[in-house]
């Protein structure tokens, strides 16, 4: 008889666990039934910004694969189908179609919960009138456009100024809005050291996006119709004809934690190297609900994004269909932009280190992305960490124009490998006067962070 695979979540790490599992196993050795609660499955929603702000024309441009192309790959994907028990020793789950209300327990040989992460929305008064959007979903975004074609003012609010914040405020000032952020924090971007966010903060309002700092938000003000109208900060009012929310996200794990299934200091499942369910035999998880190893710090982290998403789906593909296959860990590696800046980060920031108990070095330069004399030629900052002591590289993060953000990825590289600032200044990196001067802006700072290190001792 075949064994039973169930999946939860229709997104990017359960439906590349189903995908890669049915690659390596027939209909007839194992069954593969997918559960997902939304309208979409396999989709980018790292991409629902740029489709908010034009860039991308249109919703389903950002749809990898539908429900269809994966049943016409033997897997009985349910659409608007939520799971809301996992009975873990009697093996199976309980399921409620959103449409009819119908609920059924479906049993399973082995299991992936890939149930993502849920937007940060606390219980402020107002902040459910009409007006106020997250953009999580497709769903979401969609719901967001259409708010935006009936709302008759231009004045928008975005409350956070994480990456999501910074991309929805683009989009926004894209589609002709005044924009304001309201930040909790001091500077923009708090995956960036504070000094790395001022330019940030510094470029934004430039832009002509009102950036406010330190500005936590205490109400949602609605007007007779009861759509919003404004934000409250202890401070101040900011009139809104639309509100953005943008303050991170946690891991949906409601359902694991129901269950007694195992969860780390962020609320995210814990997994082996084979993204099993640590102490579960039969239980794998994936995605946005799932911390994992920091490389540089040893620490299990949160950290939400579709690459890891769709790695980890590989992986316990690969692992239920009878291979192996593992998932080490990550170095922190994430890139962003607001209009014609770009903004990267990987490894660890100074208050990182700090909190593991590593002493450090920093070094900041300036260069630019193509030689001097070359056209085109634009500004960028390098920041670098390196731990004292072995000159360990520990972080980069760099802020700059055209060119700068996918240089971290030489970084990223460079973490993964355990090197030393001083073993970075070899690199044999690419050069010509229209992509980088002749020494790279990463290895100028690895130079200088190679000095500091000396002259610490």
């Amino acid at each position: 008889m075949s064994e039973r695979l169930v999946v939860i979540g229709g997104d990017a790490a359960g439906m590349s666990a189903a995908s890669q599992a049915r690659r390596l196993k027939t209909p007839g050795e194992l069954e593969i039934v997918a559960f997902e609660r939304g309208h979409f499955t396999s989709y980018s929603a790292c991409g629902i910004p740029y489709w908010v702000g034009g860039d991308v024309e249109e919703r389903d441009e950002l749809i990898a694969r539908t429900p269809e192309e994966h049943r016409a790959r033997d897997i009985d994907l349910r659409m608007r189908t939520e799971v809301t028990e996992v009975d873990v020793p009697g093996q199976r789950v309980r399921t409620r179609d959103l449409e009819s209300g119908t609920e059924a327990w479906t049993g399973f040989d082995k299991l992936v919960v890939a149930t993502g992460a849920r937007p940060l929305r606390p219980p402020l008064p107002g902040i459910d009138a009409p007006g106020v959007h997250g953009v999580q979903t497709l769903d979401d975004g969609q719901a967001l456009l259409d708010s935006l074609e009936r709302t008759q003012g231009r004045r928008a609010v975005v409350v956070g100024a994480g990456y999501i914040g910074v991309e929805m405020a683009e989009a926004l000032l894209n589609r002709g809005y005044e924009v304001t952020v309201l930040n909790r924090g001091e500077q923009p971007m708090a995956t960036l050291d504070p000094d790395m966010g001022r330019l940030v903060h510094r470029v934004m309002d430039g832009l002509g996006i009102r950036t406010i700092g330190s500005s936590a938000v205490t109400k949602i003000l609605t007007g007779e119709d009861g759509r919003v109208r404004a934000v409250a900060t202890e401070d101040a009012e900011y009139p809104a004809d639309v509100v953005v929310l943008g303050m991170g996200v946690v891991p949906e794990t409601t359902l694991a934690r129901a269950a007694g299934l195992p969860l780390g200091t962020y609320g995210g499942l814990l997994t082996d190297l084979a993204m099993r369910v640590r102490g579960h035999e039969n239980i794998w998880a994936g995605g946005d609900c799932v911390e994992v190893l920091d490389l540089v710090s040893g620490r299990e982290r949160h950290i939400a994004l579709g690459t890891h998403a769709n790695k980890h789906g590989q992986v316990i593909g690969s692992n239920v269909g009878g291979g192996y296959a593992t998932f080490p860990g990550v170095v922190g590696t994430a890139v962003s932009k607001v209009c014609d800046l770009e903004i990267a980060r990987t490894g660890l920031r100074e208050k990182d280190a700090r909190e593991v108990g590593l002493r450090y070095v920093t070094v900041t330069i300036e260069s630019t992305s193509r030689a001097g004399y070359y056209p085109g030629a634009a500004p960028m900052t390098v920041k670098m960490l390196a731990e004292r002591r072995t000159g360990r590289l520990l972080g980069v993060q760099i802020v700059g124009r055209e060119g700068a953000g996918k240089r971290v990825d030489i970084a990223a590289v460079a973490l993964t490998a355990g090197m030393t600032v001083e073993r970075m200044t070899a690199l044999d990196l690419g050069y010509a006067p229209p992509f980088s001067p002749v020494w790279d802006p990463v290895l100028v700072a690895a130079r200088k962070a190679v000095a500091a290190v000396r002259a610490a001792g």
